[in-house]
C-alpha cells in the first residue's frame, strides 16, 4: 500500500517505512505528525485517486530531526566594474521517517 501526499509544495510517494527530507515543519524530534493532503491511495489493484484530495485519508509520519542542507554560494560578477558579490544560503529541512499509519476510507463503486 502507498500514497502520494502533499507537503511543501512538493508531491511524494510514501509508504509504510519510507524515510523522507521535506521542507522545513514546525514539529519537534520525534514528535508525531499528520498529512491531511493525500492525493492518491493505491492498495494493490485498488487504486483511489482524488479531486483533488482522497477524502478522509491522512498519513502519520513521525520527525527524526532538522537540519540544514548543502551550502549553495551565490555569485553575482559585474564585468569590466571590478565589482562581485557573495551570498550563501542553507535551506532548512526535516528529516522524516517511518511513516506510521497510512488511513483511508475505501470507497466501492456501484454498477
Amino acid at each position: 500500500m502507498y500514497a502520494v501526499i502533499k507537503t511543501g509544495g512538493q508531491q511524494f510517494r510514501v509508504a509504510e517505512g519510507t524515510t523522507l527530507k521535506v521542507e522545513k515543519l514546525e514539529v519537534e524530534p520525534g514528535k508525531k505528525v499528520t498529512f491531511k493532503e493525500v492525493l492518491m491511495v493505491a492498495d494493490g489493484d485498488n487504486v483511489q485517486v482524488g479531486a483533488p484530495l482522497v477524502a478522509k485519508a491522512t498519513v502519520e509520519a513521525k520527525v527524526i530531526s532538522q537540519g540544514k542542507g548543502k551550502k549553495v554560494t551565490i555569485l553575482k560578477f559585474r564585468r569590466r566594474k571590478h565589482s562581485m558579490k557573495t551570498q550563501g544560503h542553507r535551506q532548512l529541512f526535516t528529516l522524516r521517517s517511518k511513516l506510521q499509519k497510512l488511513r483511508h476510507r475505501r470507497i466501492t463503486h456501484g454498477t
